[in-house]
């Protein structure tokens, strides 16, 4: 009887084992899913953050583009009695055209033909000095802060003001220029009247405005670039000229693209200057895409030409970002 009980006493905690063991063995239960709001509000939060910039860019860029191109295939009439008429490409064509009264009075062709001369010797030359000035600036030396805020100076002031500086220096019988010329002996110089000189100077203008501004960018590359790979290029024999060839510039092709890009927009987009610097004339020899623009569009007449005008800037914006961006994109060194 007692070796009953003491063998029942005993099979029973072994049972017990047996069975919590079994219980520790079975799969925890599911987590409880969150309500239906909560994975909802999870989903759209992200798109909520972003909204407002969505909406500011179709505010501001996406539907004036989309207006403008709608715009510029209308024909506004002579007068208020006749209706606004659809003419599709006809007023591109007019633009382009010398035999019409646009083409005639604007001479479009011209301002079109300045505007890419414009872009294409300032955009380079401001980013090659740009560049230039910042290698030479990125030095450890006693006072080069100095030199630095001197180059980035004219970066801070207005284009309209920095234009009315060189205006003073342009100027027929009291201008910088012509004063030193005259000291020379040479013959005083129209530098915003003569038609062969009147883009120049404007060109001069914008590059002594923006270079400043692009060497801050680079003058930050440069000194976030690794050293360890100079000191090895030294080491291996390496000069000063190489490294820069072989290792700065490859190493700087993002920062260039960003550059360049930036100082294409702000040349395609310069109107400001030409308000002090003889407004683009004479013989529209200097005027350029974006001022005409501002100075026709206060006319209804020519509301279907300042559209056209303003979709073919548009077009040469994206032409020019997609070119670099296909040119310096594919070589860029990202860390």
């Amino acid at each position: 009887m007692d070796l009953s009980n003491h063998i029942q006493t005993t099979t029973e905690p072994e049972q017990a084992i047996s069975t919590s063991g079994a219980a520790v063995a079975e799969p925890l239960t599911a987590p409880l899913r969150p309500p239906f709001w909560q994975m909802v509000g999870r989903g759209v939060f992200p798109y909520l953050l972003i909204l407002p910039t969505v909406v500011m860019i179709a505010t501001f860029t996406i539907w004036p583009t989309i207006n403008a191109a709608i715009q510029s295939t209308i024909k506004q009439p002579i007068t208020a009695r006749y209706q606004p008429e659809f003419v599709g490409l006809q007023n591109y064509l007019d633009l382009f055209d010398e035999s019409t009264v646009i083409g005639q009075s604007d001479n479009f062709p011209r301002i079109f033909v300045n505007t890419l001369v414009f872009v294409v010797v300032t955009v380079p030359i401001s980013v090659g000095l740009a560049f230039f000035l910042a290698l030479l600036l990125n030095q450890k030396i006693r006072g080069i802060s100095g030199f630095r805020v001197s180059i980035f100076y004219p970066a801070m002031l207005p284009f309209l003001g920095a234009a009315s500086i060189w205006a003073y220096l342009y100027a027929d019988n009291i201008g910088f220029f012509n004063i030193v010329l005259t000291w020379l002996g040479m013959g005083r110089v129209g530098w915003t009247r003569d038609a062969n000189l009147v883009l120049v100077s404007l060109m001069l203008v914008a590059i002594w405005k923006q270079t400043g501004f692009y060497m801050i960018f680079y003058l930050a590359g440069l000194q976030n670039l690794p050293t360890d790979i100079y000191e090895a290029a030294a080491l291996d024999g390496a000069n000063g000229w190489q490294r820069v060839l072989r290792l700065t510039v490859p190493l700087m092709n993002a920062t260039t693209l960003f550059v360049v890009v930036i100082a294409g927009t702000n040349a395609f987009q310069t109107a400001d200057p030409l308000y002090a610097l003889g407004q683009g004339q004479p013989n529209n020899r200097a005027n350029l895409i974006l001022y005409e623009v501002f100075r026709r569009y206060t006319e209804p007449r020519d509301q279907g030409y300042v559209y056209a005008m303003t979709i073919v800037l548009l077009l040469l914006l994206l032409a020019f970002t997609l070119i670099n961006f296909i040119l310096v994109e594919r070589r860029a060194h990202y860390e």
